[in-house]
């Protein structure tokens, strides 16, 4: 037991003696710090002691439409986290291709009587959906909020990154590195998200670098939010003549960089690719990727909050809370071919007016 209390003090950051306290459900521990005792014991592996297992407040659905991006199992355990630490049990309800429909998912969830579903990337994000289906779960009081895609004729809680200030990030940093030639990689234009990176990367794209909204509108590819989508959209920017491509997900940002490979160019060498999301272990990819990275844990809080306030008896307000980005720069952007032929041009200038000067180099 002593090498045990030893192990979770260690991973608490607390004395064997906290930690002896916490187990034996003693008195003069602060609830954070027993908090970070029960998170020290679920990390190593240990089973809490039947005095220390919490008693469910109730259920709350989260809804996902997969789980092969990792940016929504991402959500899920920053929701889930939440949820858990105000007493909550989340249930996970995750759509996959010929299984269960978002429709038939909430009915599960409804039946079971959840407190509250928290949606991500739901049909809410799509503009061609029947929202009807939202009213009608608020006829039945059950509470939701909706992460990433805003609707007018749904009157609950959003939660969005700012689509369109990550594509400014995005081009004004290749700008930066002397990239003209820019294209966009991105899903379907019926998803709201879609739509206001869309608006973003061409009013970006006039604003940074005074290129027209048509010829900017021509450097946009439509695909699915995947690798192999990501491929297929950035082999038509490639083909184009772009230099950089900006993706709507790390994924297809993967995707663009096996296009550029097959190609037998090299990034960020010849072709510069930013991602979005900044998913798990992105970091560790070859090369790392640059990315603008969606603030996961403060969306996911705020979701959280937003449910249980209305769980609670106070309605969650009819608006949308905005999270900004961030840019992350990693080894897959370098200077443009643009700046390297303009380096070039200076340092051949200059070796001219040194040969001038000293044309036998004494």
């Amino acid at each position: 037991m002593t090498a045990r209390l030893a192990d979770i003090a260690a991973q608490a950051g607390v004395s064997e003696a906290t930690v002896s306290r916490v187990l034996n459900g003693r008195p003069g521990v602060s609830a954070a710090t027993r908090q970070s005792v029960l998170a020290a014991l679920d990390l190593l592996g240990y089973e809490r002691p039947v005095r220390l297992r919490q008693r469910s407040a109730g259920l709350v659905g989260l809804i996902t439409p997969e789980l092969e991006n990792p940016i929504f199992p991402a959500f899920a355990q920053v929701i889930g986290q939440a949820l858990t630490r105000q007493g909550y049990t989340p249930v996970l309800a995750t759509q996959t291709p010929g299984g269960s429909t978002e429709d038939e998912l909430v009915e599960m969830l409804v039946e079971r009587g959840v407190a509250g579903i928290i949606f991500v990337s739901g049909l809410h994000a799509d503009s061609t959906a029947d929202m009807a289906r939202y009213d009608r779960l608020h006829g039945q009081g059950v509470p939701f909020v909706l992460i990433n895609g805003f609707s007018a004729r749904i009157k609950a809680a959003f939660v969005s990154p700012d689509d369109r200030g990550a594509m400014r990030l995005a081009v004004t940093h290749l700008a930066a590195l002397g990239h003209e030639r820019i294209g966009l990689a991105v899903g379907p234009e019926r998803f709201v998200p879609v739509r206001r990176k869309i608006e973003g990367f061409v009013r970006s794209m006039e604003e940074v670098l005074g290129i027209s909204a048509d010829e900017a509108g021509e450097r946009i590819r439509h695909s699915l939010f995947t690798l192999e989508g990501g491929q297929a959209a950035a082999s038509g920017l490639l083909e184009a003549g772009c230099t950089a491509v900006v993706c709507a997900s790390d994924m297809m940002a993967l995707g663009a960089v096996r296009a550029a490979r097959q190609r037998g160019l090299s990034v960020p060498g010849d072709v510069s690719v930013v991602g979005f999301d900044d998913s798990p272990l992105i970091a560790f990819t070859d090369p790392p990727l640059t990315t603008i990275r969606q603030p996961v844990t403060a969306m996911g809080q705020a979701a959280v909050r937003a449910l249980l306030e209305e769980v609670g008896g106070t309605p969650a307000p009819h608006s949308e809370f905005v999270f900004l980005p961030e840019l992350v720069v990693r080894g897959s952007t370098a200077s443009g071919p643009e700046a390297g032929a303009a380096v070039f041009v200076q340092q051949s200038a200059g070796r001219r007016a040194r040969d001038v000067q000293d044309p036998i180099g004494g």
